[in-house]
This record gives structure tokens, C-alpha cells and sequence, in this order.
């Protein structure tokens, strides 16, 4: 009789076919996995910047509303998934005489909000199962919420002082006179061979309208990779590998941060870093406590090879780029030391979580509303007045 209940307990995670998996197989599987996850992250960016890059472009030079002009640094970066390139598009229009520091500075605060979408959309491969939805959610949208908060905090005292650009213009002539530095992210060098290839596929087949159907095939790809590669960090939770992700994340924040802005700063791509961890808080293997401090060193760390590059360039480019440093690390400062601010997101995020988790369509309206429709409502309005 104790044999028979023993048979019916619940196990934690399937073992039949994952246990008695030989360690190598498991190892390449998971490398291979988390390769075409990175393939469909790039290809899906790749894919909205096909779509949308000349509109991003034509936003971003026809600003002069501040208010506006943050709004358009969402909707730009939402539209092309990389604050690189939209910080990019608006340090070639400050140069060019098209846009001023002050004008662009709420653009780059924009680009902060907007860059995070990319997670949002990751953490919708997990709409299928609640409890991964509800973690996965909650780590994709605590991001959101601290760049919502320093935006609201940083962005009306800029306006009354300008005070970031203030210290942005006295850094870049401490700073100009320097040589420029540029390195290849190892994770773009690793997958351009096939998302070139896909791309160039997808080209011959579509000709022109090829847009679209790379952005299907990414999402396709995305979702796909993402839930086996859930299932295999599932199974190396069950042989308590979650203990070795812990050490290397970090037991404290200032560790966590400094991890974020590693990763980042060499692989060149916030939403790389902070994507990454979302399968792993679906998992359950990473909380979001520990989610949330990477996210903010990723905030500082996209901002280095842009900051490195500029140094021996356009003393106003530098500046911008000075001005996206500043603004994460006083957003850092305003949020992160005081344990009752710092819980705020944390909070926020796990309300949406349980609000997405009661009803899908939660999750859809946040996802739309705030990277999509209020900013394009907002520009909209602005050029019809």
C-alpha cells in the first residue's frame, strides 16, 4: 500500500525522460536551444526595423515638444526594438544641427521606456501556462516600471533645471579629445550567419514585403525555442542547477547590477540581457528580486559602447550619449538605495502579473497601450494641432 501511494505522489518536474538524460546531450541541447533564441530575439528586431526604420527616422527628426518628444523616443524604439539605434538616429540629428541636446534628451529618456518591449514580448511565449505567465510577466514588466518611475521623477526636474545636461556638457569637456573604441558583440557575430540567411530568403520570396513574414517566422521561432528551452531549465532545476544561476547572478544587488552591465556591455544589447532572464523567472528559477537588479545594470551597460564610440566624435553626440549614462545611473539612485521606493516595482510588476494572469487580453492592453497606442495617440494629436 505505501508503494502504491508512494507511485501516485506528485513530482515537482517530469524525470522519465530528462533525468535519465546523459549530462553532454543535456548540455548540448540547452546550448542549441538558447542559440535560436538569440537567432529569434535579433531576427525579430531585424524584422521591425525592416518595417519601420524610415518611420522611426521621420518621427525622431520632427520633434520639438518635450512631452511629445519622450512619447516618440517610445514609439520609435518600440517600432524598431533597439534603443541603440533610436539614441543613434537622434546623435546623428544633433550633430546635423536637425535637433538640439535639450530636444533629444527626452527622446533618450523615451528610448529607455520603449527598449523594453522586447520582454514584454518574450514573456508571451508563456501565456499558455499561468503560473510561468504570471513570473515571466512580473520580471518583463518590472523594467518597465522602474524606467516609468525615473522618467516621472527625471524628467519634469530636467525640464525645470537641466541639470543632465548641465553635467553631460561639463563631462564632455573633461572628456572630448579622446579616441574612439568599437568591439563586435559576440552574440550578433554568432547569430548574423542565419539571420542573414533567413533574411535573404525570406527577400527572394517576398521581394518587398518581406517585412512581415520575418517578423512572423522570428515570433514562430521565438515561442518555439522558448518553450523547450523552459522545459530544459525545468529539468536543470530539478539537479538543483538554479544554485550555480544564483551564484553567478549574485547574492546582492550591487552584484546583480554589475553582472547586468557586464553582460550587456559586451554583448551590446540590453534587451538580449534582460530577455534572457525572463525564461529563467518562468521557470521559477530565478526570482524577481534578483531579476530586478540585472535589469537596472543592463540599463547602464547599453549605454558604454555608445559612450566609448563617441569619445573621439562630435562633442554634442558625446553629450547625448553622456545624458542616457546619467539619466540610468540617477535613476539608479533614485529608486535602488531605499528599500520602500525600491519595492515599488517590484510590487507594480507582480499587480500586472496577477491582472494579466486573470484575464490575457490585461497583458495585451498594457503591452499595446504603453509602447504603441498612447504613444501614437500622443505624436498624432500633437501633428493634428
Amino acid at each position: 500500500m505505501p508503494d502504491a501511494m508512494k507511485s501516485q505522489e506528485p513530482r515537482a518536474f517530469p524525470l522519465p525522460e530528462k533525468v535519465g538524460r546523459p549530462p553532454l546531450l543535456r548540455a548540448v541541447s540547452v546550448a542549441a536551444t538558447l542559440y535560436f533564441f538569440l537567432v529569434s530575439i535579433n531576427l525579430l528586431g531585424t524584422g521591425f526595423r525592416m518595417l519601420g526604420a524610415g518611420f522611426a527616422e521621420q518621427l525622431i527628426a520632427t520633434t520639438s515638444n518635450p512631452l511629445v518628444g519622450l512619447f516618440i523616443g517610445i514609439l520609435a524604439t518600440s517600432v524598431v526594438q533597439s534603443s541603440s539605434m533610436t539614441t543613434s538616429m537622434t546623435v546623428g540629428f544633433v550633430a546635423s544641427g536637425v535637433l538640439t541636446i535639450e530636444g533629444a534628451i527626452p527622446i533618450v529618456m523615451g528610448a529607455n521606456v520603449g527598449t523594453t518591449v522586447t520582454c514584454a514580448i518574450v514573456s508571451m511565449g508563456h501565456l499558455g501556462r499561468k503560473e510561468e505567465f504570471r513570473r515571466a510577466f512580473a520580471a518583463a514588466s518590472v523594467h518597465d516600471f522602474f524606467n516609468l518611475i525615473a522618467v516621472a521623477v527625471l524628467f519634469p526636474l530636467e525640464l525645470a533645471t537641466g541639470f543632465l545636461s548641465r553635467v553631460a556638457r561639463w563631462l564632455t569637456g573633461l572628456l572630448t579629445g579622446g579616441e574612439a573604441v568599437s568591439f563586435a558583440s559576440p552574440v550578433k557575430e554568432a547569430v548574423a550567419p542565419i539571420v542573414g540567411w533567413i533574411v535573404k530568403l525570406t527577400e527572394a520570396a517576398f521581394g518587398s514585403h518581406a517585412a512581415i513574414p520575418v517578423v512572423v517566422l522570428s515570433l514562430v521561432l521565438l515561442f518555439g525555442s522558448l518553450y523547450i528551452l523552459v522545459r530544459h531549465t525545468k529539468a536543470l532545476a530539478a539537479g538543483r542547477a538554479e544554485i550555480l544561476i544564483d551564484k553567478f547572478i549574485g547574492r546582492s544587488g550591487l552584484a546583480g547590477m554589475a553582472v547586468g552591465a557586464g553582460m550587456t556591455a559586451v554583448i551590446q544589447s540590453s534587451s538580449v540581457t534582460t530577455s534572457l532572464l525572463v525564461p529563467l523567472a518562468g521557470a521559477g528559477i530565478v526570482k524577481l528580486e534578483k531579476v530586478f537588479p540585472v535589469t537596472l545594470g543592463a540599463n547602464i551597460g547599453t549605454t558604454v559602447t555608445a559612450l566609448l564610440a563617441s569619445l573621439a566624435g562630435d562633442a554634442r553626440g558625446l553629450t547625448i550619449a553622456l545624458v542616457h549614462l546619467l539619466f540610468n545611473l540617477a535613476g539608479i539612485l533614485v529608486v535602488y538605495p531605499f528599500r520602500p521606493v525600491r519595492k515599488v516595482p517590484l510590487l507594480l510588476a507582480r499587480r500586472l502579473a496577477d491582472a494579466a494572469v486573470r484575464s490575457r487580453r490585461n497583458a495585451l492592453f498594457f503591452v499595446l497601450g504603453l509602447f504603441y497606442a498612447l504613444p501614437a495617440l500622443l505624436v498624432l494629436i500633437d501633428r493634428l494641432i
